[in-house]
């Protein structure tokens, strides 16, 4: 599934907070975890695949959401393991994990092998405990929150960690990629939603999963939330300026809003449909494009 690397991490220290940096950037598969130490408690935020055993020691492990970059880690820990309860089967069955991907059923057993054989993913998880918005970790002298942030999945999370004013946005994660919804049950509007809590949001740093990783003052980050937030626009209005004639959702999906051409995978059609699908539901409910009854699409304004 993905080029051969290793990756080791390099720690960094924010305050009372350390971020593992992957040596390689977190650049997938690969992320940079989030240690959040108190006086009585130690949390880690989504072991990357980048870490060994014995890398950090924890008394309790949040996952921010059910995707491979952000549990494979999980397997070094043998202590109680949370996540939002919207994700906690894509977190404990493997099986769940991959569906939530859309794949055609050719792809599906040679993507579940690969998370087995990269990422040391298990078949089945048991014991991971779900939790909702606004649910305090307490460390002792320091606080963990869960910050609800759906559409990238629907039970997408950062975490607020007090005092120290630590934001981690998970896959928020600031790239020139873009916003990535395009998952099942992955939406668009509620990614943008997410977007406009955490710009609300005052602290003092913002630590991603990938590349970006921590980036410090509210100003700052509200400047790149904005040019990663206009990337979704950008899709839509490429999609727009295609529509300048009937199109079909298969040639939508082959002229790609997502990924570049020459980029082949089995996940790349079904990320392109759903996304689609959802720049296309946002413009016909607008008013922009017309659904004809052959299945075709075509912008009116």
């Amino acid at each position: 599934m993905y080029e051969s690397i290793r990756a080791s991490v390099t720690p960094q220290s924010f305050g009372g907070v350390t971020v593992l940096v992957a040596d390689n950037g977190g650049v997938l598969p690969y992320g940079n975890s989030v240690v959040v130490r108190g006086s009585e408690q130690t949390l880690v935020i989504d072991p990357s695949l980048a870490l060994e055993p014995g890398t950090v020691a924890a008394d309790l492990v949040f996952l921010s959401h059910g995707h491979e970059d952000h549990i494979a880690g999980l397997r070094h820990f043998d202590v109680p393991a949370y996540a939002h309860h919207l994700d906690v089967g894509a977190v404990s069955s493997l099986d769940a994990l991959v569906a939530q991907y859309g794949l055609p059923s050719a792809a599906r057993d040679e993507v579940t092998q690969g998370l087995r054989d990269e990422f040391g993913i298990p078949l089945r998880r048991d014991g991971v405990v779900g939790v909702a918005d606004g649910h305090v970790f307490e460390l002792g002298d320091v606080t963990a929150t869960v910050v609800h942030l759906p559409g990238h999945t629907p039970g997408h999370c950062g975490v607020l960690v007090e005092p120290e004013g630590f934001l981690y946005v998970g896959d928020i994660d600031l790239t020139s990629f873009g916003p990535m919804y395009g998952d099942v049950h992955s939406s668009a509007e509620d990614f943008l939603a997410s977007i406009d809590r955490v710009a609300a949001t005052e602290a003092h740093w913002y630590g991603t999963f990938h590349q970006k990783g921590v980036i410090e003052g509210t100003e700052a980050f509200r400047e790149r939330l904005g040019a990663y937030r206009a990337k979704l626009f950008e899709r839509e209005r490429r999609l727009l300026d295609f529509l300048d004639e009937p199109r079909s959702m298969e040639a939508i999906v082959a002229h790609r809003l997502v990924y570049r051409p020459h980029v082949s995978a089995p996940y790349i059609d079904p990320i392109e449909r759903r996304v689609a699908q959802q720049h296309l539901e946002r413009l016909v409910k607008a008013g922009d494009v017309a659904a004809s009854p052959d299945g075709t699409f075509v912008r009116t304004v």
